[in-house]
């Protein structure tokens, strides 16, 4: 059982038999009342966002989630396909189960599946991955003061802010937790 100052971000907890992780953590404390932690949810099933409050002395169940190391193969309209490093069993997940990480994988890139009594929930990527440039339009002379930025298209569909410089055919890393360019490679 976890405590108030053990639930963080990232947290993976269970309520009513299912897995959430926990995406928002805020601790309060009163002068003389005691401690709560507001907190939201992500189920790990559904994707539905609960809010939770916990006060005092209350405890949350940590959630029996293993995670395994698999290879992302290809996705289509609906699902995104993985084959496990060790076991070479494949398997998939539907698309709106990723909750939009699916634009930052590319085929053949390595993630982390969680699975939740025995069956594959969610992935989990690398915290910086390397994507190619597609389509970006070009700089415009003089628009360079300050950090001016332009949308770019990558290879896997995605579309970021990323600075003036980039062009069409750059590769560059992303980090996958806020969604943001963070130099070329």
């Amino acid at each position: 059982m976890l405590s108030l100052t053990e639930i963080k971000i990232g947290t993976l907890i269970t309520i009513n038999g299912e897995p959430y992780v926990v995406v928002k953590s805020e601790h309060h404390k009163v002068a003389r009342g005691g401690a709560t932690l507001k907190t939201k949810l992500k189920n790990l099933i559904t994707g539905n966002m609960v809010e939770r409050t916990y006060q005092g002395n209350d405890k949350a169940e940590e959630a029996d989630v293993e995670k395994r190391k698999a290879n992302f193969m290809y996705k289509d309209e609906s699902f995104a396909y993985f084959m496990d490093n060790e076991t070479y069993e494949q398997y998939s997940l539907p698309i709106d189960q990723l909750g939009g990480k699916e634009r930052f994988m590319k085929d053949g890139i390595d993630v982390l599946v969680m699975h939740f009594e025995g069956k594959p929930m969610t992935v989990e990527l690398p915290i910086k991955v390397e994507l190619t440039v597609t389509s970006a339009p070009p700089g415009v002379r003089g628009n360079s003061a300050g950090n001016v930025m332009k949308t770019a298209e990558l290879e896997t569909g995605a579309v970021i802010s990323v600075p003036m410089f980039v062009e069409s055919g750059d590769v560059i890393r992303i980090n996958t937790e806020t969604e943001e360019y963070v130099e070329r490679a």
